[in-house]
């Protein structure tokens, strides 16, 4: 996606529209799950008309909202029929000739997410695009205070995100990001984005804990059984992919989750 970084010199950018006081936000398309999940909790119901397959919170909007496709194969012509007055994307979620594409009829918001801040700006610009500054200003408060209540634990990770090949996260990932606020050591820190893996390379590193994420490859507990017999000196757990990875609203929940359900699992 090496034009779309060229176009992308923020964490969120506006694409062919060079006056964003006169955008009305009256007809939205949403191409991300989690930004489709933060529209909804600032209150935009009547004014998001289409959102992804995939966009599978809130489950009404999954029920009743038109859908434009897939994050990686979206409906170009579906979307242009449609009418948006804005559509909301994502840098590494969608395909930059798609993304660029919509752009040559209706402005793009293409966000690019790495860190928790990245996450606080992007929700405060979409507040300010959408008229609903009020509402995210205070769920961005609402997630940093919560984060503050997290108790860190000072031991190191290795997060799998696929299986054959074994995938995991980066430094320079989102995921790598909340592991770090959660006092985590990521040991795959030094690769970035998203490299492979193996089991030999894992047993060389010895991490303390191996996450197994609930997406984007349906981890089981079979397979947290598999690696618990190959890996005997980390504690495999699987974890919510969502509250690792969705940098919208969903983080709001992320802290109760931490704290409730993988912090008691952590020796």
């Amino acid at each position: 996606m090496e034009r779309l970084k060229s176009i992308i010199v923020s964490v969120i950018q506006l694409i062919n529209h060079s006056n964003t006081s006169s955008i009305q936000p009256n007809r939205i398309i949403s191409l991300v799950p989690s930004q489709t999940e933060l529209l909804y909790d600032l209150g935009l119901e009547k004014e998001v008309i289409g959102i992804t397959k995939f966009c599978i919170h809130p489950n009404e909007w999954f029920k009743t909202k038109t859908r434009v496709g897939g994050t990686k194969n979206v409906d170009v012509n579906k979307v242009k029929s449609l009418q948006p007055t804005i559509v909301i994307a994502n840098k590494e979620e969608n395909v930059q000739e798609q993304v660029e594409a919509i752009a040559k009829f209706c402005p793009v918001i293409v966000t690019d997410i790495n860190t928790l801040q990245d996450a606080f700006i992007m929700i405060e610009s979409i507040g300010t695009y959408t008229q609903t500054q009020s509402k995210a200003q205070t769920l961005i408060y609402s997630i940093q205070q919560n984060f503050q209540q997290i108790k860190p634990v000072p031991k190191s990770v290795a997060y799998l995100i696929w299986k054959e090949p074994y995938m995991t996260v980066g430094g320079d990932t989102f995921i790598s990001n909340i592991l770090q606020a959660c006092g985590f050591s990521n040991v795959f820190s030094n690769k970035n984005r998203y490299p492979i893996t193996t089991i030999e390379e894992l047993k060389m590193l010895q991490p303390n804990y191996v996450f197994l994420s609930s997406e984007p490859y349906p981890f089981k507990e079979k397979h947290v059984q598999h690696l618990q017999e190959q890996l005997p000196n980390s504690t495999i757990l699987m974890v919510d992919g969502e509250m690792f990875s969705w940098y919208g609203s969903r983080l709001e929940k992320f802290s109760t989750y931490f704290m409730q359900s993988l912090a008691p699992l952590l020796n």
